[in-house]
């Protein structure tokens, strides 16, 4: 790495490589995200009934997905919109991980919450509208669980770095970061996918790098090319929403991909994912 980026990202010093080859490998479970595997988290943007969310959670399992996603709190845009079940979300999810073996990760929204979200989930999820809200970034942190930062939507790498740091100086070193799409002049889709900020982390930070081509894309037929880039951009994972009837859901029904949809788009990521192993591999074997 060159001396330019350590300048340039000086204020992160715990986020950024010292050795070409450093990374941080976050554990969750049996899941490890950071290493050889790209791993995927799936489920529905909201946790709406136990039968919508164990449906869900038993398919994706079967189709390949290491860890579950679910809204149990919501920030919605519209004080109207569905805000979550809250405590009975966790709940939900608690059981869904009892009967299929899938790790959790679920967004916690204040920093009052965190110690009873942290009771139930695996990876605390910070989302894109929190990155900056560094009260809640202390208290995410201090629960010791692993810590998914998602990027904020108009926050620059160097701001995500800076957040990355925050959790980690409160003695929390298992981040992972998430480039989830920030808000640009276009319209087309939900939010501008910037691959480029994936290559740009995977060059100079430790901590492993993960896409959310589901907001980024806004739209379900769009996220698997999105998923596909991701992982050619040398991503390790991704967060997905998928739902039993995404026209029916309570939340983001439009970027939500169907039952098929997901099991498609894992097949045709087999392949990408192999080839981002086996240079994995190289690179540490040259290492």
């Amino acid at each position: 790495m060159g001396s330019d980026w350590i300048e340039q990202f000086a204020d992160a010093p715990d986020v950024l490589k010292t050795q070409p080859d450093q990374k941080t490998v976050v554990r969750a479970g049996d899941v490890a995200i950071g290493g050889r595997e790209f791993v995927t988290m799936a489920g529905p943007c909201s946790v709406e009934t136990e039968r919508q969310l164990m449906e869900t959670a038993g398919f994706v399992a079967r189709a390949g997905a290491r860890m579950l996603r679910g809204g149990a709190f919501k920030p919605r845009t519209s004080p109207y919109a569905f805000q979550g079940l809250g405590l009975d979300g966790l709940k939900l999810l608690a059981k869904a991980r009892a009967a299929t073996g899938l790790a959790i990760v679920t967004e916690v929204m204040t920093a009052a919450d965190a110690p009873m979200v942290a009771e139930y989930a695996d990876i605390l999820q910070i989302g894109s509208r929190s990155m900056e809200n560094y009260a809640l970034l202390e208290a995410a942190a201090r629960t010791g669980r692993p810590i998914l930062l998602k990027r904020g939507m108009v926050a620059s790498v160097a701001d995500l770095m800076r957040s990355a740091q925050c959790v980690i100086s409160y003695g929390n070193p298992n981040v992972i970061l998430c480039e989830r799409g920030i808000r640009t002049f276009e319209t087309a889709t939900r939010n501008t996918f910037d691959v480029a900020a994936i290559v740009v982390l995977k060059e100079i930070a430790r901590l492993p790098v993960i896409a959310d081509p589901s907001h980024a894309a806004g739209r379900r037929e769009l996220v698997p090319a999105l998923a596909r880039s991701a992982v050619a951009a040398g991503a390790d994972g991704q967060v997905v929403e998928v739902h039993p009837h995404p026209d029916e859901a309570w939340s983001d029904g439009e970027q939500s991909l169907t039952f098929a949809a997901f099991e498609a788009m894992m097949t045709d990521l087999a392949p990408w994912c192999e080839l981002r192993a086996q240079r994995g591999c190289a690179l540490e074997t040259v290492a």
